[in-house]
């Protein structure tokens, strides 16, 4: 795997303490220092409550560090959102249901202030993208789950950011879906060369999708291991090679070892 030129996402000993000082302090993570290459697909994984989601929200600045630095694309990620360097898909689609597909995907460009020709012109280029060009006129209740989820992320990716935040966005589907999903979004990262980081739960579906897993240990969520994924271009195939199966078990063994740590 070629080492991208740029670094996308760079956290530098990064603690968060939710109600710092009070009884129901909160260690989130410890100490974490990661950078992320632009264009590369990295994916997070570990113990419930060890601090993905937060890291993810750290990234997106949607709350900030008790110690250390966060930045995206050279610059603060408090300017990062400001400058909307990143879109966001969670477990839930987050769909509008008054609102059609297509004024769902629109719906970020309109509070942008896109007219409303360029507006239809993005969000017809985005289902096209997500394979749902002929979906644009229905609604949420008329989709599946794993429709639904390409919504959104058709809308995440609507104005163009270069980075993809993801909280385990195929968490609620079925495994056929769900695998389907997956190379789905795999098809989309190729075409548009976005940096993406991915939460998930899932040891598979962080080798199957990503270029490195980052395990990380129990509360407080610390990095304990960065595990590059080299398995070529992804296929139905890749899922049944020996190759695939011992990164799997790599992954799960240092999930392991940090889960028997005192």
């Amino acid at each position: 795997m070629t080492e991208p030129d740029r670094c996308a996402v760079a956290i530098s000993n990064v603690s968060k303490v939710f109600n710092q000082g009070k009884p129901n302090e909160v260690h989130a993570i410890e100490d974490i220092s990661l950078s992320i290459g632009e264009g590369t697909f990295v994916s997070l994984i570990g113990p419930s409550g060890c601090g993905k989601s937060t890291l993810l929200r750290l990234i997106a600045a949607l709350t900030h560090p008790t110690r250390g630095d966060v930045g995206v694309n050279d610059k603060s990620a408090d300017q990062a959102r400001l400058d909307r360097d990143y879109g966001m898909a969670f477990q839930t689609s987050g769909l509008f249901k008054w609102r059609s597909v297509a004024e769902n995907v629109e719906l970020p460009l309109q509070l942008m202030g896109w007219s409303k020709t360029d507006r239809k012109a993005r969000a017809a280029e985005m289902l096209d993208l997500v394979k749902l060009d002929e979906f644009g006129d229905h609604y949420p209740h008329e989709l599946s789950g794993g429709m639904r989820q390409r919504v959104a992320i058709a809308r995440a990716l609507s104005f163009r950011p270069s980075l993809l935040l993801m909280d385990e966005p195929f968490g609620a589907l079925d495994e056929m879906t769900r695998e389907h999903m997956q190379t789905e979004l795999l098809d989309i990262w190729n075409k548009t060369g976005k940096t993406i980081v991915f939460v998930t739960h899932s040891i598979p579906e962080a080798v199957f999708l990503s270029q490195r897993v980052i395990v990380m240990s129990p509360r407080p969520g610390r990095i304990a291991s960065d595990i590059r994924i080299d398995l070529g271009e992804r296929s139905f195939e890749t899922r049944e090679a020996s190759a695939f199966f011992e990164k799997v078990t790599e992954v799960r063994e240092a999930l392991r070892f940090e889960e028997s740590q005192p």
